[in-house]
């Protein structure tokens, strides 16, 4: 039996409400010391010590610097309901990613499977016929210790973004667990075929 779909009205009707307006994004965000906040020309700009990231702010939404602080304020948009909490936690990863930053840790589970640094690229042995050269994104230091890769930069979506890139190239199979995985990452195994 099919389901009633909802109205247009009843959707719009909710979405233009105040109760679905982000909670985090209603409060001012501090901004630590040794940390430069700017927004100029639609183009929001986070300085700290590690970095200096940006990102475009679109209209819909008012961005406010004053007594170390940011004030979000959304306009009467459906779109302005939709990216206020966005924007709001947007600039909490930029400062804390000016500040402290954003490690991903990877990990290689396999016979000969492993690792290395060539130059600005990142080359994986595990198990093809041939490495995969996977090109390091700027902005993003690689270390590899035995099979361990830890990923670190300022930039927490270019940071994590990487990280599912190189998982990718051997996602874990469910048998053996053989492949690369987040570290702590719990893989679900299947139990193989026996031998009749």
């Amino acid at each position: 039996m099919r389901r009633p779909r909802r109205s247009r009205w009843a959707v719009s009707n909710f979405s233009l409400s105040g109760k679905c307006m982000s909670r985090l994004g209603k409060q001012p965000v501090a901004i630590p010391s040794g940390v430069t906040v700017t927004m100029d020309n639609g183009v929001l700009t986070v300085k700290g010590a590690k970095a200096t990231l940006t990102r475009p702010i679109k209209k819909d939404i008012t961005i406010t610097v004053e007594n170390d602080a940011v004030t979000l304020v959304p306009g009467n948009t459906e779109a302005a309901k939709a990216l206020f909490g966005t924007y709001a936690a947007h600039l909490r990863n930029m400062i804390e990613g000016v500040t402290k930053g954003f490690t991903r840790i990877l990990e290689l589970e396999g016979v000969g499977y492993r690792a290395e640094v060539r130059g600005k690229d990142l080359v994986l042995s595990v198990g093809f016929s041939h490495p995969v050269p996977m090109p390091i994104p700027e902005g993003v230091t690689v270390t590899v210790e035995k099979n361990t890769v830890t990923l670190s930069g300022a930039d927490l979506e270019v940071v994590a973004q990487y990280a599912a890139n190189v998982r990718k190239v051997k996602k874990p199979e469910p048998y053996k667990g053989k492949g690369i995985r987040y570290q702590g990452e719990y893989i679900i195994r299947k139990q193989g075929k026996k031998a009749v």
